[in-house]
């Protein structure tokens, strides 16, 4: 791999009420879960978002390089109203965090594996809630990671 392939990247996991927060190792080989942030719906449009100003911190703790923001696109391929709140999400954090880039990826299906996987390991109902949207964003970041190393080979 390349020098530039270093560092720490974050997965995002966008929903209407909660952001799954996921981070890999530097050498971008393993994503694990962070936390789960509240969506923050009342900030005033000039204000930053509370859920975006902890992504921030998070990057700056972390010294991430890259956040991975996982695109809602339907089975069709098409970006429908959840892409498009979510690429509208993206595009806010990425003002907001700039010059740390933001990239999007497809993420059919994160959630229902993420919910599956917690599901086999016994965890259901509201304790599955509670970390499905941290367990979706390893899911989104871990593909991730897993595409770049085969592009790279």
């Amino acid at each position: 791999m390349t020098e530039s392939w270093h560092g720490v990247r974050l997965g995002v996991d966008v929903g209407q009420v909660r952001v799954g927060v996921a981070r890999s190792d530097p050498h971008g080989v393993l994503a694990t879960p962070l936390v789960t942030l509240a969506r923050d719906l009342t900030a005033a449009p000039d204000a930053v978002p509370s859920d975006m100003a902890e992504v921030a911190a998070l990057i700056a703790e972390h010294e991430c390089v890259e956040v991975v923001v996982g695109l809602p696109v339907n089975l069709a391929g098409q970006l429908g109203p959840a892409a498009r709140n979510v690429k509208a999400y993206a595009d806010r954090l990425a003002d907001v965090i700039a010059p740390v880039p933001v990239t999007l990826t497809d993420e059919r299906m994160s959630t229902v594996v993420a919910s599956r996987r917690l599901a086999e390991r016994g965890v259901r109902g509201k304790r599955q809630r509670a970390v499905v949207d941290q367990a979706a964003a390893v899911e989104i970041l871990q593909s991730w990671l897993e595409a770049q190393r085969r592009r790279t080979r």
